[in-house]
């Protein structure tokens, strides 16, 4: 057996050894981004696995990141959510960033949910926006580098509509109907972790981004990869500038507490999203 898979399987043996003491069978997986993790105080009746007692899994160091899987209810379904997701910055290879979701294809996850705090380069954005996600840029080693694993997917995954069009269209009516202003724009990502230069703000602007973060398109290219129907939102954590003060700096503290003060609302409109499935 491919070592890779040996890891996925051992991994996603433990999580669902603990969730068939539960009688849990997840429909939803959800990435909880930096200041995000407070949706999992929402889930009821919750079972949670703390990365550490799973075999072979990586530990979140990033700020904002507790670090565990939990399962239980949201929206009349079964989800698994990671409070914390695991960051190519933290020095993990790409087979470990994206294990978790891996883990959760294999316990049977049909739908994933990606949230992340991301800076905004669209001038039109204001902090605290949130922004779906209609398509990606990536910038970051690609997963699927290296021998691929046939029993989890082709050679060559269809990248076409990496964000599922049904789930945009589903949102933008729930948040109509609930009041909440929604952007909606691509999503570049890098590996981090420095923060990005004006010169490098202005040249993803130029090549169609509207946001800019360290995380999020790994876990979605595995995702497709396995098949699974991916929506995607972004926390706008700082507004775009045509120019720069000398006294301009971001702030990874500063991040934390936009995308907190914003997760009521993304908790509210992914809860009644996973209603609709």
């Amino acid at each position: 057996m491919d070592k890779r898979l040996k890891a996925i399987t051992e991994a996603a043996g433990y999580v669902r050894k603990v969730l068939d003491g539960s009688s849990l069978n997840p429909l939803v997986g959800i990435v909880l981004g930096s200041g995000l993790g407070k949706l999992a105080d929402k889930i009821q009746n919750p079972v949670t696995i703390p990365y550490k007692d799973i075999p072979g899994f990586p530990v979140s160091t990033a700020i904002g990141h507790k670090g565990n899987f939990i399962a239980g209810t949201l929206g009349g379904k079964t989800v698994i959510a990671m409070q914390g997701r695991i960051h190519y910055y933290e020095g993990y290879g790409m087979d470990l960033v994206t294990l978790p979701i891996r883990v959760m294809a294999m316990v049977g996850i049909k739908y994933l949910f990606v949230s992340n705090a991301a800076g905004g380069i669209n001038f039109d954005f204001r902090v605290g926006d949130l922004m779906i996600i209609k398509d990606h840029i990536n910038l970051m080693p690609n997963p699927l580098i290296g021998p691929n694993i046939d029993e989890l997917g082709p050679r060559f995954p269809d990248m076409t509509h990496p964000y599922n069009t049904a789930l945009i269209q589903k949102a933008e009516s729930i948040a109509q109907d609930l009041g909440i202003e929604l952007r909606e724009g691509v999503y570049i990502a890098l590996t981090g972790p420095s923060y990005e230069t004006p010169a490098e703000w202005h040249f993803f602007r130029s090549v169609g981004a509207d946001a800019v973060g360290m995380s999020t398109v790994p876990e979605v290219i595995v995702a497709r990869h396995n098949g699974i129907i991916v929506f995607g939102m972004s926390v706008i954590t700082n507004a775009a500038q045509k120019t720069f003060s000398e006294d301009y700096m971001n702030d990874g503290h500063d991040v934390v507490k936009t995308a907190d003060a914003a997760a009521d609302s993304m908790t509210l409109l992914f809860t009644k999203l996973i209603e609709t499935l």
